[in-house]
């Protein structure tokens, strides 16, 4: 009986409603801390950066207090100017936090240098073809030449002469020389066929060079 006396008293309601009040002050202390240290609530718009130089696209960020680190890129793009932005994680339009970092693969100066791969001459046209295709080379002219074997003699790059181990540009442009397979063991290559002699003068000189 003196329980339930105590509990209706105004000591104990006192007591309960400044409880209350504490607890309702605590609850929206820790919640405004929570939000400040946080920000919650608060995200910035990723801006689009592609195609920006590096100090312009620097700038950019730090307007809008976002970080930034660049991460190697081996892709290269003719339509993008050099060192410029040619993709960025997250992408642009993407919500995110304040002082968040965004990662920028920047666009190489050109393409990059392939080396002519060995044992390609000497080979078929089917097998040396897609081989270089694959490494990003195009193929030019495919001439033919008196030879006892169908196979790739040699290799032109702008008017010279390429070997394996050479180094070109990816999407560089190759010419392939292959023989024949019509010259029979023994038999001497006809005059009409054989090049110039500037043209061998020319080849020997580039392979010299090379």
């Amino acid at each position: 009986m003196q329980f339930f006396r105590f509990i209706f008293s105004k000591i104990f309601l006192k007591q309960l409603l400044i409880a209350v009040v504490l607890i309702i002050i605590l609850v929206f202390a820790a919640l405004y801390w929570l939000k400040f240290s946080t920000n919650h609530g608060e995200y910035i718009t990723v801006p689009n950066l592609e195609k920006l130089e590096l100090d312009i696209a620097k700038k950019k960020l730090d307007e809008m207090n976002l970080r930034y680190e660049i991460i190697d890129s081996s892709s290269y793009n003719p339509d993008y100017p050099a060192f410029s932005v040619i993709e960025q994680i997250p992408n642009q339009g993407t919500y995110v936090k304040n002082n968040r970092k965004i990662y920028l693969s920047l666009n190489p100066s050109s393409f990059p240098k392939i080396e002519i791969p060995k044992n390609v001459t000497g080979k078929s046209l089917r097998q040396v073809k897609p081989t270089l295709l694959s490494l990003g080379f195009k193929i030019g002219e495919i001439k033919e030449e008196p030879n006892i074997a169908d196979v790739v003699m040699y290799m032109i790059h702008e008017n010279d002469t390429i070997k394996e181990g050479d180094v070109l540009k990816k999407t560089s442009t190759i010419d392939l020389i292959v023989g024949d397979g019509k010259l029979k063991y023994g038999q001497s290559i006809p005059k009409d066929s054989l090049p110039e002699v500037k043209d061998v003068l020319q080849i020997n000189t580039s392979s010299e060079n090379n």
